[in-house]
């Protein structure tokens, strides 16, 4: 639904690192009588040691992945469906930009001509992925179910509670959210505020709202629909209030914020729980988890898809089919954090078993899964990736000071307006 994970890369696997912007499939590692398999994401989905394991299983596939930054993955694959060439043979689409690509539903594979049906799935996650035909254009990698991270050593600095139960009673909702972070800076060490950035404030906050920016008939409603301008006077009410870090997410700075300490909560979809322990290794057994204001939520999550452009189908249908399959995806949750969006897992007990040393055992099926499976889905419209970085970047001026929260709301209706215009 928002600007989901990315750790900040833009690399290419299998000695591919010289094209970053071209075409998929424009360098070869096959061997001959093999078939290469180009998969392009958007940020570590953490299928590098799956990808060995199904090459091992089937010795004539070759998989290369691509990685490139969010916004251009998106860009790049839209650019690629209109001009008729170019797309990989999986592109993975975040939860934000779904409905944008559904629309297009007749230019990907219907997986159920594959063996895939929609049940496998949360209900409302196989509907963002089902075309006007009913085609199941994409396969449900994650969802992002919100917990909130925490780092209990700068929490005990501060004089609040460590244990996770106890923090959870701290904040029910974002206005105590905001009122603990006072209190926290009352106490904090020097140069350490409450959260990195306001815009991710806004996105976990407007993740939890019955209805986002756009309506059920596809009508853009971010002008009257009071829980977008609520969720926006939040985040600004706690960035006047200085507990922003002002940290652009997943920037350069935003990444040393974790190795520094510079902030001591972060919005916390699952997916985020391997982002931090790969930007900060060394601050394991600081971080705890505790439940997000407000109970649930979510926060990005993925897709993968086939193009009809793939040379490939059956081959890659069979490779997504694999990626997402319950086995693969309790295992990428119990080694990375990304939450599974296959429902029979929710009652797996190596699922609701699992914590997270790093993040002092934290009992993260136990969080996640509830979240998720207390959320309230929203619909998508096929605007929405566009309209939500463009709030983030209104909250992120008046952070930076470079706007009034009055001056910042008008630019983003007017932002919202030229970008969803027909």
């Amino acid at each position: 639904m928002h600007t989901r994970r990315l750790k900040a890369l833009t690399v290419l696997t299998a000695s591919c690192l010289a094209l970053v912007a071209a075409a998929a499939g424009a360098c070869s590692s096959a061997k001959p009588g093999q078939t290469q398999l180009d998969v392009e994401i958007f940020g570590d989905m953490g299928y590098r040691d799956l990808y060995t394991r199904y090459e091992q299983s089937h010795p004539g596939i070759k998989i290369v992945e691509h990685v490139v930054s969010y916004d251009d993955h998106h860009k790049n694959l839209q650019a690629h469906l209109l001009g008729g060439s170019g797309t990989g043979d999986i592109e993975a689409i975040d939860g934000g930009y779904i409905a944008q690509f559904r629309v297009m539903a007749d230019k990907f594979v219907d997986f159920r001509d594959y063996g895939a049906t929609p049940g496998q799935w949360l209900p409302w996650k196989s509907q963002q992925a089902t075309g006007a035909n009913g085609q199941l254009m994409g396969l449900g990698a994650d969802v992002g179910g919100l917990a909130m991270c925490y780092r209990r050593d700068l929490f005990a600095q501060a004089g609040l509670p460590t244990d996770r139960d106890q923090v959870a009673a701290l904040w029910p909702d974002w206005q105590s959210y905001i009122a603990t972070g006072k209190r926290f800076k009352a106490g904090a060490p020097d140069g350490v505020a409450w959260f990195d950035s306001g815009s991710n404030v806004f996105n976990a906050i407007i993740g939890q709202a019955p209805v986002g920016y756009t309506a059920t008939s596809n009508k853009v409603v971010v002008a009257e629909n009071p829980a977008v301008k609520r969720a926006f006077n939040l985040a600004v009410e706690a960035v006047q209030a200085g507990e922003s870090a002002k940290l652009a997410t997943f920037s350069q700075q935003w990444n040393a914020g974790f190795q520094r300490g510079s902030f001591a909560t972060v919005a916390c979809p699952a997916w985020m729980t391997d982002t931090i322990k790969q930007n900060a290794p060394q601050t394991s057994g600081k971080w705890d988890i505790a439940t997000i204001p407000g109970g649930s939520g979510n926060w990005g999550g993925s897709f993968l898809t086939v193009p009809k452009q793939s040379k490939h189908q059956k081959e890659a249908a069979e490779l997504a089919r694999y990626l997402t399959a319950p086995e693969q995806a309790s295992w990428i949750f119990r080694t990375q954090g990304h939450l599974p969006s296959q429902a029979s897992l929710y009652n797996d007990p190596a699922v609701l078993g699992n914590t997270n040393a790093f993040f002092n055992n934290a009992p993260t099926g136990q969080l996640f899964t509830e979240a998720a499976k207390n959320l309230r889905p929203q619909y998508q419209g096929p605007k929405d990736g566009d309209i939500g970085p463009l709030i983030g970047l209104g909250i992120t001026r008046v952070d930076k000071g470079k706007q009034r929260p009055a001056q910042a709301w008008d630019q983003v209706l007017k932002d919202v307006a030229n970008a969803t215009e027909p």
